[in-house]
């Protein structure tokens, strides 16, 4: 960031209580933090955690991950349980936080999560969402996931902790919980 998001000032870099040089405008006299995107990615499992559900979205040939943006005053988990509803009209009853990643091309933090939907019905898919989705297992995934993305990382990353027992799912909160 070089100029301050505000006035337009351009920043220059002052010492900030222990945080080390970070970029100050002199005109507004506050300290300017990098301001980037959240977005959640999903693996949304079957119930019976042997299948992932992956999507295809505006018109590209790939598929990827179920993800969408946090909305302000979101938390990331209320976030992932509302874009998989969305999206592809299923309920999630359990998750679990894996890990995140930047995403430079879209300036924004993907927080990655394991799901778990109600079912494998995806006749309530909205299409203007979604072009479309498909249950695969493991193998399958990895192999139609597209290839060198941050979908594929999370996803093979995902299978590695499932083979080894290392997921512990949480019940998904009910609004109002």
């Amino acid at each position: 960031m070089k100029y301050c998001h505000e006035c337009g000032t351009e920043l220059l870099l002052k010492d900030c209580n222990g945080e080390g040089e970070v970029p100050f405008c002199k005109a507004c006299g506050s300290f300017r933090f990098p301001v980037f995107s959240t977005a959640v990615s999903t693996a949304v499992l079957n119930k019976e955690m042997n299948k992932i559900l992956l999507i295809k979205q505006y018109n590209r040939p790939d598929y990827i991950l179920l993800a969408g943006y946090v909305n302000k005053g979101e938390d990331a988990e209320s976030t992932v349980v509302r874009e998989v509803k969305e999206e592809v009209g299923l309920d999630i009853i359990s998750y679990q936080y894996m890990r995140s990643l930047y995403f430079e091309p879209s300036n924004t933090l993907m927080l990655n999560f394991i799901s778990v939907a109600d079912s494998e019905d995806l006749s309530r898919m909205d299409r203007t969402e979604v072009d479309d989705a498909a249950w695969f297992t493991f193998e399958e995934a990895a192999r139609n996931i597209k290839k060198n993305s941050l979908a594929e990382t999370f996803l093979l990353a995902i299978i590695k902790s499932l083979d080894a027992g290392k997921v512990t799912l949480q019940p998904a909160a009910v609004k109002g919980d």
